[in-house]
């Protein structure tokens, strides 16, 4: 069958993948947001359903006062002898853990820490023995990727870190993932930084501890020199053997607003391109080393498109998420609404405010909420950072009741429009497309245009960092408020 990138759409960048028992298993970067890195299951590589989070509680993981952007990166998922294993790095408290579970669908356990720095970590299963491999500095002082055995019972370090690569000459050397196939280690890794450079290489040894011979026409996959192309980004990515034999690797990338328009605000999401090796034993990827919108995979199966998302059709522990760890007595949660109450931080700090958003899936569409507010702030929110969002709220004023529409664009805030209502109850609307979402309030069945704002002031180009939109609910100000009917729709 005919499959379409991106595999999984919106904000889940950094993908790792593996298999077990005839099913396949991907954890992505969850950064500042709470649970976090999400999980997915899949029988085909193409269809995937979130099916929990690794880390889902306040122990586990460290996010107070954890800047956007910091927190959670690049998490690595295996699986060896019956144990699942999830590494990655907390980059604000520059440590690297993992956690296991035999029980996909229940907890996970508390971190394990290990003695070897850098970020982006990732183990190997050979012969008995456990590598641990990251990218940073080794235990002599040399950069590049970098590597110990590990006693996969506590920890310990067993070996010192030993420098084994220092990739291709690209910037930013991350992402590295090693595996043993056909008797040799291919050593893959990305370059470029995760922007317009970004890119896969990989090398070639015949030990895991090197020498390692980069591929001779690396980058091995990049959409760096493809201009106008919606597609970039491409790099940071997994193998992976189907079922029928076939090899891809699964990787992130992000899709601009316009062919010619060089924003994206929909975070980096999962791509997945196949990868075929020659009888040399190397590998090359895609359409002459390129990511396109749509490949080939063996299968008879249909792709399971999720365009509509309500209170009743989502998970309130799958699909929404927290602004790092929440003061959960401010949430009434259910599938026939939501009631929020505002505790003291705002969506302009780097804090946990009362919010829980859900990510920004595709580019068009719509989404339309009824939220009622008792006093103070409560409505919903288009947000990339505590510096770049967009808000349309329900507020309390002295002369009564006003619905508002906030921007929020760096170091400039201001309600750009507001419109007093009868009462305290609105819908509340936001319409979206590549370039720009539109706000409404409906009032008793009157529909009021309230403003306009354009998606690339919530980009990452503009707000920087390495997230993607959430739309929020929040409360705020001394606010409590109660979010009913609420819906998206993608086109």
């Amino acid at each position: 069958m005919i499959y379409q990138n991106p595999i999984i759409s919106g904000f889940y960048p950094d993908p790792s993948v593996c298999e077990a028992e005839g099913k396949y298993y991907l954890v992505c970067s969850s950064f500042q947001y709470f649970p976090g890195v999400p999980i997915f299951e899949s029988e085909d590589l193409v269809n995937w359903k979130q099916i929990g989070h690794a880390l889902t509680r306040k122990s586990q993981v460290q996010l107070e006062n954890v800047s956007s952007s910091g927190g959670v990166f690049a998490p690595t998922i295996r699986y060896h002898e019956g144990v699942f294993y999830m590494v990655t790095t907390n980059d604000t408290t520059h440590q690297n853990f993992y956690v296991y579970t035999d029980d996909i669908y229940g907890e996970w356990s508390e971190p394990v820490y290990i003695d070897q720095g850098g970020i982006d970590p990732s183990l190997l299963f050979d012969g008995g023995k456990v590598y641990f491999i990251s990218n940073g500095t080794d235990d002599y002082g040399v950069g590049g990727i970098t590597q110990c055995e590990i006693d996969i019972k506590t920890g310990k370090k067993l070996t010192p870190s030993k420098n084994i690569w220092q990739g291709s000459g690209g910037r930013y050397l991350e992402s590295p993932h090693m595996y043993k196939i056909n008797g040799s280690y291919y050593l893959m890794a990305a370059e470029g930084g995760t922007e317009y450079g970004h890119m896969i290489t990989y090398a070639r040894s015949d030990d895991p501890w090197g020498e390692f011979k980069g591929y001779e026409k690396n980058p091995v996959l990049t959409n760096r020199n493809l201009g106008g192309f919606e597609i970039q980004g491409v790099g940071h990515g997994d193998l992976i053997q189907a079922k029928s034999g076939e090899w891809f690797v699964i990787h992130l990338g992000f899709r601009q607003i316009g062919q010619y328009d060089t924003f994206h605000h929909l975070g980096r999401e999962v791509f997945m391109t196949p990868i075929h090796f020659g009888a040399d034993g190397n590998f090359t990827a895609g359409s002459n080393g390129t990511t396109g919108r749509s490949y080939e995979i063996s299968g008879d199966f249909v792709r399971q498109e999720h365009k509509l998302f309500t209170f009743e059709n989502t998970d309130i522990s799958l699909d929404w998420v927290y602004l790092r760890h929440p003061d959960l007595d401010n949430y009434k949660l259910s599938a026939q609404g939501f009631e929020l109450t505002a505790g003291e931080a705002t969506l302009d700090e780097p804090k946990s405010p009362t919010f829980i958003g859900i990510r920004q899936r595709a580019f068009v569409g719509e989404l339309s909420c009824e939220v009622t507010t008792e006093g103070g702030e409560a409505g919903i929110t288009v947000y990339m950072d505590e510096n770049h969002h967009y808000d349309i709220a329900v507020r309390q004023t002295d002369e009564g009741f006003e619905a508002i529409l906030r921007l929020n664009i760096g170091d400039v805030k201001c309600v750009q429009n507001s419109v007093k209502l009868r009462g305290s109850t609105a819908t509340l609307g936001i319409g979206m497309n590549n370039y720009a979402y539109t706000f409404t309030v409906t009032e008793n069945g009157a529909a009021l245009h309230l403003g306009g704002a354009q998606t690339r002031y919530v980009s990452t180009e503009v707000a920087g960092g390495f997230t993607g939109v959430l739309f929020g609910l929040y409360a705020q100000r001394g606010g409590k408020g109660r979010f009913k009917k609420f819906e998206i729709k993608y086109q």
